[in-house]
């Protein structure tokens, strides 16, 4: 049996569960230059059973060519090198529109505002909680 508190956590994940099975092909990118960050989101993806690669930068994001197999992106805002934010603006321009949730510990509401208007599901703040996160992967998932 399911503890009350856990009901809602069980019903994101049983349904991220389910569509993990549907975009078998597909995959979540996570692009972070903080290695923690990257291991601790391949391990929830990997949890809710959904396949996902990491990313130290976004140039090694774009150098990957794996760009048509991205269901969800992932993306930390300041990185060095090409930000969060410039990797989005690049992306859009080749027409390769991906459903980008971004987390960072530096974001202002300019940035907030930026990153959704051009497209972006959601804009976490660091620290971030999991299942806010899981829904918003699950909101692009279905995009």
């Amino acid at each position: 049996m399911i503890p009350k508190d856990d009901c809602a956590t069980f019903a994101i994940r049983s349904n991220l569960l389910d569509m993990a099975v549907q975009v078998r092909t597909k995959v979540v990118a996570i692009v972070d230059d903080d290695e923690s960050v990257r291991a601790a989101l391949l391990g929830l993806m990997k949890e809710v059973g959904l396949p996902a690669k990491a990313f130290a930068s976004a140039e090694e994001f774009l150098d990957s060519g794996e760009q048509a197999q991205i269901a969800c992106l992932i993306t930390d805002i300041r990185m060095p090198g090409m930000s969060g934010l410039e990797l989005q603006a690049k992306l859009n321009a080749e027409n390769c529109r991906i459903p980008t949730i971004f987390i960072t510990a530096h974001g202002d509401a300019r940035m907030r505002m930026q990153a959704l208007r051009s497209g972006a599901v959601e804009f976490l703040a660091k620290p971030f909680n999991d299942d806010t996160l899981l829904e918003s992967v699950r909101a692009a998932l279905e995009m």
